[in-house]
């Protein structure tokens, strides 16, 4: 009779927690504005082929520096103008979305399994393990990240797929610090050592109980390092190291215009403008993650 008395506590618990876990996410007003940010960009780049005007690829010299549509001499036919080749801006930026989104997304995955790996391993077994893995960590923040990546791809040669593996091989630090501090707070808790008790083997350990409740800290990590991977291989991509020409990359749209900085902005300021919101909203929506996760509520 006790259990089944217990039974509709325990939904009313769920029910009760996860009605304020929605109402946390409705009343978060940064989370909210962010996650639309990200949802519309990202909507942008999966139907880029779709609403792209023109080939972001296609060059007509007659057409060449056609400023934007607010200015004087704009022209409706081309938004956002056109570069010194010709090319439609608007098109280039909306196709731009697409990398962006990709080297962000495939850097966090990657990032992402190395350090959490490594992270969950230090922290649940402790001992020579957590030595070995402090020590590798230690090892990798000696390197300077942007220093290495800029010798590696020099070395290899710049292209899409160089630049997302670099990254992705040198960013897992933050996800193995972080992991390996949320691991060792999980580590000694009661349904861990009752899992234990129970006979269930070491990975069903990490992966049932360790893994869903470090969730929230790698949601967040993950976030931060997706922005700053964006900006890294924009930045790589300015220096001329990074994705190649005649792919539409903001930062190599912005390398490509810095010539062209003191008599038509616009050319800069376009895709350097849309680079810091799509920073932005994953940054908000990080920073929203982690308020509205944490026990007490923060925000």
């Amino acid at each position: 009779m006790t259990d089944v008395a217990a039974i509709p506590v325990l939904d009313l618990t769920a029910a009760s927690s996860g009605a304020l876990l929605r109402r946390r996410i409705l009343a978060h007003r940064g989370l909210l504005i962010g996650t639309g940010l990200l949802t519309f960009i990202v909507m942008v780049a999966l139907f880029a082929p779709l609403i792209a005007p023109h080939d972001p690829y296609a060059q007509d010299l007659s057409r060449r520096m056609i400023p934007p549509v607010w200015y004087e001499k704009g022209n409706w036919a081309h938004l956002f103008g056109t570069d010194n080749l010709g090319r439609d801006y608007l098109s280039r930026v909306l196709y731009g979305s697409q990398i962006s989104l990709l080297i962000g997304a495939a850097v966090m995955v990657i990032s992402g399994l190395i350090g959490t790996a490594l992270g969950l391993a230090a922290g649940f077994f402790g001992g020579r393990v957590d030595m070995i893995v402090t020590f590798i960590i230690t090892v990798r923040l000696a390197l300077p990240l942007i220093l290495v990546a800029l010798a590696v791809v020099a070395t290899v040669g710049g292209s899409l797929w160089v630049v997302i593996l670099v990254l992705g091989l040198l960013k897992w630090d933050r996800f193995a610090v972080v992991m390996r501090a949320a691991t060792q707070q999980v580590r000694v808790l009661d349904y861990v050592a009752a899992a234990e008790a129970a006979g269930a083997s070491t990975l069903r350990v990490i992966v049932g109980e360790v893994l869903p409740n470090v969730l929230p800290q790698l949601v967040v990590v993950a976030t931060v390092e997706a922005a700053s991977a964006i900006l890294l291989e924009a930045t790589l991509s300015f220096l001329g190291l990074g994705v190649q020409p005649p792919l539409p990359s903001w930062g190599l749209m912005i390398a490509e215009a810095k010539t062209y900085m003191f008599f038509s902005f616009w050319l800069i300021a376009i895709p350097g403008t849309v680079l810091a919101i799509l920073v932005f909203a994953v940054n908000m929506v990080g920073d929203g993650i982690r308020d509205v996760s944490a026990p007490g509520g923060r925000g």
